[in-house]
């Protein structure tokens, strides 16, 4: 995935109510930002990081640009917008470079499934086999080279697992995909100190036919891709 046109970058002052960040440009101007992620950002909206962000020519939208990636002051790269990680995965899929996912002839997004009235991020399809559901989840969260999700207590991510264990028992794939968008992490755990019951379910998840799988984007201001496999524990 390319970014066109190219990022501009601004050094962050400061976010807040959630959706707005404020950053000074090289040249000294100061804009405000749309900032596309509702989690805490633990460790990604550090004030004095490099943000780099895109501009939209939808003259409509209340603020044109939207904050895509932190580049920490210890030089880490994180995509910060989680509406990145559905599309690096879709993009991986039809470009099969996630072996555990490729053999399908048809991929759909946002799909309604399950008893709690969810949205599947992808269902893949194919005549000779079963049904493949995916859940993908953002992970931004990092303590030295250890990634974990999720960043604060998230009952819509309970439900996801508790969606995808009744997919699993009905015969079908039922997987969960960790997007790793944060350069410095090389492994994947669930975040017990800020989710224990997420973590429980995690582990409940798979030990019931849930696969489990975690993959990490290379990332830079001018592209990104989703292709490198990490190791983790649950």
């Amino acid at each position: 995935m390319e970014f066109t046109p190219p990022l501009q970058s601004a050094t962050l002052v400061t976010r807040y109510k959630r959706f707005l960040a404020d950053v000074v440009t090289p040249e000294g101007e100061t804009l405000t930002l749309h900032c596309p992620n509702t989690g805490a950002m633990t460790g990604c909206a550090t004030p004095g990081d490099r943000v780099w962000y895109s501009t939209s020519t939808n003259l409509k939208r209340k603020y044109a640009h939207t904050w895509e990636l932190t580049e920490t002051q210890q030089g880490a790269f994180i995509c910060v917008n989680t509406q990145r990680a559905n599309m690096l995965t879709k993009e991986a899929i039809i470009a099969d470079r996630l072996p555990e996912l490729t053999g399908y002839s048809e991929l759909k997004s946002e799909v309604k499934y399950g008893a709690e009235r969810s949205r599947i991020d992808f269902l893949l399809q194919a005549e000779d086999r079963r049904n493949c559901y995916i859940e993908v989840k953002s992970v931004t969260l990092a303590e030295q080279q250890s990634g974990y999700f999720p960043d604060a207590v998230t009952l819509r991510g309970q439900k996801h697992l508790r969606e995808l264990m009744s997919v699993a028992a009905n015969g079908d794939r039922a997987v969960i995909l960790f997007a790793i968008l944060h350069s410095a992490v090389e492994h994947f755990a669930p975040a017990r100190h800020s989710d224990g019951e997420y973590a429980r379910l995690l582990s409940e998840a798979q030990q019931n036919g849930v696969e489990v799988i975690a993959y990490k984007a290379e990332l830079s201001a001018d592209n990104m891709s989703l292709s490198l496999p990490l190791p983790f524990s649950l």
